[in-house]
């Protein structure tokens, strides 16, 4: 059976850094795309970032590019979200999904087989 565990989140004033991260059991790690979505109360689920089985692919929706860093370790069966400059408006639940469609999912959430529970992240300004 597939678990996926996110956490990480926290309150932390705008300008701060905060790492996700996010394991997954019960699958070879390594054979999917995993992605990072999030939404927050009252908005539709975003996706924010994802990454190709080895890493060496990603991709950000424009409104975190440049703060924000996906990255994932096999060897730990770990994902990661390195967000830095944090801004109020990342305020959300952050999701970690896995993508078993064999293709490139993009951030289209249909996409995505596995998904966790969430981690909170809040953003003071």
């Amino acid at each position: 059976q597939v678990q996926v565990v996110e956490s990480g989140g926290g309150l932390v004033q705008a300008g701060e850094s905060l790492r996700l991260s996010c394991t997954a059991s019960g699958l070879t790690f390594d054979d999917y795309v995993m992605g990072w979505f999030r939404q927050a109360p009252g908005k539709e689920r975003e996706g924010v970032s994802c990454i190709n089985w080895k890493g060496g692919l990603t991709y950000y929706v424009d409104s975190v590019k440049g703060r924000f860093i996906i990255s994932r370790d096999n060897s730990k069966n770990t994902l990661y979200l390195q967000m830095n400059s944090l801004k109020p408006e990342d305020t959300a639940m952050y999701y970690c999904a896995v993508s078993s469609r064999g293709f490139w999912p993009g951030l289209r959430s249909s996409n995505y087989n596995y998904w966790g529970q969430g981690t909170q992240v809040t953003v003071s300004s």
